[in-house]
């Protein structure tokens, strides 16, 4: 009897595990299949400027079409600087792309290729993101077509440094492995709805890899379609989403349910000077209210810079208000 019972509870055990590992394959599977057939191998040609004679060097990278008129994201380090850029989409034959426009300091460039009715993703919202959430990346590592890696959401928040020396805040880190040839392509989480664009592994360590938050991207991507390029002012400081103490919000009487928590400040930046410090917490710029980093990039780049402005922060339990004078990046 005691053989029976032990039986019975191995088998009910392993049989619950192989169900969950079943499920967890076709949500995977699904999502693949879902966003695979609008993820991009990106192949890129610079020519040297130095060396104009010796051919171009030749470089991959990854990127997803989000418009059905052919407009795909991508990262600004995989096409900077190109003489001609190839698009394949899986089934395809490879199409020159052109540059719409980039923006080096959060690493997200705009391309476009012909077409129409071409399958596009979704955009999600990573400000509704939980850490431990599923996280799938789709991309061209080492330039092998279309390779499928899974993970979770293992933090967010993070702030990167972009090869121009700018933080990118609200970073999500995941492990769903990345490599070179990845960059640009998209994170998805568990809707089906791309939640980052992968851009960076952290080297020294394993399964330590980041993605450009989506709702940056987009607001990004969308101002690169209309201007191609970016204008935007500086402030010199890194932050990330934070909630704000509910106590605290009923006491002052904050609308929002969120702030910019500033984790970094540049020195001799605009906010060294204005007397901003690392955790504060902005709750409004001008005239608008801050619930996070995205509305801080919103404010700066729909604002002319060089406008002297009224910062107000929670700093500890009271709300602290300064002048700052943005510069033009």
């Amino acid at each position: 009897m005691d053989n029976f019972i032990t039986n019975f509870h191995t088998s009910t055990s392993t049989e619950d595990d192989a169900g969950l590992l079943d499920a967890y394959s076709r949500t995977v599977t699904q999502l693949a299949e879902q966003v695979g057939p609008a993820t991009a191998k990106i192949e890129i040609q610079k020519r040297s400027a130095d060396k104009p004679s010796e051919g171009a060097a030749s470089g991959s990278g990854s990127g997803f079409v989000f418009t059905p008129d052919g407009y795909l994201i991508t990262n600004s380090h995989v096409g900077s600087g190109a003489s001609r850029i190839e698009v394949t989409l899986p089934g395809t034959e490879p199409q020159q792309a052109r540059l719409v426009g980039e923006d080096p300091h959060t690493d997200i460039a705009v391309i476009n290729i012909p077409g129409h009715d071409l399958p596009s993703v979704l955009f999600g919202e990573s400000r509704s993101l939980k850490v431990g959430s599923i996280a799938v990346a789709i991309g061209n590592p080492f330039g092998l077509s279309f390779t499928v890696t899974a993970g979770v959401v293992s933090a967010l928040g993070r702030s990167l440094r972009t090869q121009t020396g700018r933080l990118v805040d609200d970073i999500i880190q995941t492990d769903a492995a990345l490599n070179p040839g990845n960059s640009g392509g998209p994170l998805v989480g568990s809707s089906g709805r791309v939640i980052g664009v992968n851009t960076a592994m952290f080297r020294p360590a394993q399964g330590i890899c980041f993605a450009i938050a989506i709702d940056t991207a987009k607001l990004i991507a969308l101002k690169l379609m209309r201007e191609g390029a970016i204008r935007r002012a500086y402030l010199g400081l890194g932050a990330q989403t934070v909630p704000i103490v509910t106590r605290l919000r009923r006491h002052h009487d904050i609308a929002q349910a969120t702030a910019a928590f500033i984790v970094e400040i540049v020195a001799q930046s605009p906010a060294s000077r204005a007397g901003l410090r690392e955790g504060d917490l902005i709750i409004q710029l001008g005239e608008t209210p801050i619930a996070g980093v995205d509305d801080l990039h919103r404010v700066l780049i729909e604002n002319a810079a060089q406008r002297t402005a009224d910062v107000a922060v929670i700093r500890g339990t009271s709300i602290e208000r300064m002048t700052i004078t943005p510069e033009l990046d």
